[in-house]
């Protein structure tokens, strides 16, 4: 241990003593892009040898040592975890070196004599420093299912063709793959080696489905996964159904109808894809169908200090995610699934606990429901069982949790009411509509509803008004 320490302390010294990070910025193109390549050879040692660390770890949090096992000692639920910890890397990360790890590392035979490793040529390449950690990543994760069914000569070939190309003398030499083309050539390899082999292919589709929930950054959480086909159909039709072009617009005249149908929708694909599947969820936690968490429906606690929420400074906090939830955020929840006033002292403790107030409840939801029969937002499709009931006039202004001061609107619509320049009132009880003033200039105000009944009533209405000749 003293030893590789020293050379890694002394390695550590040379490069902080000679690098100058000014220099890339005083050198020309050519030279800056020759420097890249050079610093990434260097990396790619350091690299190495971190992957063969953590699968030296990996070994000794093998499952089956149980409680013995080292991330269980250190108090770690995986070694993953453990190596977070110690190396400050992402979890995706020690996850990647973990596996690359273990598959380069030479395995104990029966006997108890090392054996090779499973990817022996990668694991020579690696230790040489040829071939970077994406690229092994790569070669590892895209080749260690099919060598298990396939021929033992046809996995070694594969592995082979795949380091040649990473290292430039393969048929692309002396160009180097980047991992990205490597994960190309490594995915034909796979379908060569596994045409099915054991596993029929809608059984390995239904063993590697999933969602997951990735970290908080830049304020967005990410959502990656994999669907069956007909999930994902399911989830296309319901996007295609929500995100046809909209027919909105009826107060407007000719010309600006034709300039709403280029203007109105100011979201991208992308966008309105994740505001339907927001309303999804807010759905799915409402429905009385679904499961309850002790005792109650699926409910997000959102926190938000009391003077946070009127100074409009600071911000809130929801369960279960790092990244903090934005007041206009806290704002739309508070009105659409209530408040609870928590009192604490300055040493933390509960002084009082009010009641859950500002909920409609669901006999006024179908009154409201009934009157407006969806979002109230002209060419918003979301029907009505897909809304939520907003707060005409707040409730810190005095407004009150009644059908004559809510209106139905979708959840985007909802959470842009205060900046998308949609103004909404009541006037004895029946919600009227403004549009923003890039959409309707003169700016008046309009009875709206998408209530089959109430608009059959205004068709009956004009149908009685006398004709003017």
């Amino acid at each position: 241990m003293e030893e590789v320490r020293e050379v890694l302390d002394e390695a550590r010294a040379v490069l902080a003593a000679g690098l100058d990070f000014d220099a890339p910025a005083r050198l020309r193109d050519d030279d800056l892009l020759a420097l890249a390549g050079e610093v990434e050879v260097l990396r790619r040692v350091v690299d190495g040898f971190a992957t063969v660390v953590a699968g030296e770890v990996a070994e000794r949090s093998r499952i089956e040592l149980g409680s013995g096992r080292l991330s269980a000692r250190k108090g770690c639920r995986t070694v993953a975890e453990l190596l977070e910890r110690v190396t400050q890397v992402s979890g995706a990360e020690a996850r990647r070196r973990v596996l690359v790890g273990s598959a380069i590392r030479e395995r104990e035979g029966l006997a108890g004599h090392p054996d090779a490793a499973e990817f022996p040529v990668l694991a020579e390449a690696v230790r040489a420093g040829e071939i970077g950690a994406d690229a092994a990543h790569v070669v590892v994760r895209e080749l260690a299912r099919p060598r298990r069914v396939a021929a033992a000569e046809h996995g070694e070939a594969a592995e082979r063709s795949l380091v040649d190309e990473a290292t430039g003398v393969g048929d692309g030499a002396p160009i180097r793959a980047t991992a990205d083309e490597l994960r190309t050539q490594a995915q034909a390899w796979a379908a060569f080696l596994d045409q099915d082999g054991d596993e029929p292919a809608d059984d390995r589709a239904v063993r590697r489905r999933g969602v997951r929930l990735g970290r908080a950054r830049d304020g967005l959480v990410t959502l990656s996964g994999d669907l069956l086909p007909e999930v994902a159909a399911g989830l296309g039709r319901l996007f295609d159904a929500h995100l046809a072009p909209r027919s909105g617009g009826g107060f407007l005249t000719a010309e600006e109808r034709a300039d709403w149908e280029h203007q109105a929708e100011v979201r991208t694909p992308d966008q309105q894809r994740h505001d339907v599947l927001a309303t999804i969820v807010d759905v799915a936690a409402r429905s009385a169908d679904g499961p309850s968490i002790g005792g109650a429906p699926p409910t997000v606690v959102v926190s938000v200090r009391a003077s946070d929420l009127e100074s409009s400074t600071g911000h809130a906090n929801a369960d279960g995610i790092d990244v903090p939830v934005s007041l206009r955020a806290a704002r739309r929840m508070i009105c659409t699934g209530g408040i609870q006033t928590v009192v604490l002292d300055d040493d933390g403790r509960v002084m009082q606990l009010g009641s859950p107030e500002r909920c409609f409840t669901p006999h006024q939801r179908r009154a409201i429901t009934l009157r407006d029969g969806g979002c109230l937002i002209p060419g918003c499709s979301v029907p009505a069982s897909w809304c939520e009931v907003h707060h005409v006039v707040p409730d810190v202004a005095g407004g009150p949790t009644h059908p004559d001061n809510g209106v139905l609107l979708c959840w985007f619509h909802h959470r842009t009411i205060e900046t998308s320049g949609w103004g909404i009132r009541m006037q004895r009880g029946s919600p009227q509509i403004r549009p923003p003033r890039w959409l309707d200039p003169g700016g008046g105000w309009r009875a709206a509803t998408r209530s089959p009944t109430r608009l059959a009533d205004r068709v009956e209405q004009r149908r009685r008004q006398p004709m003017l000749v």
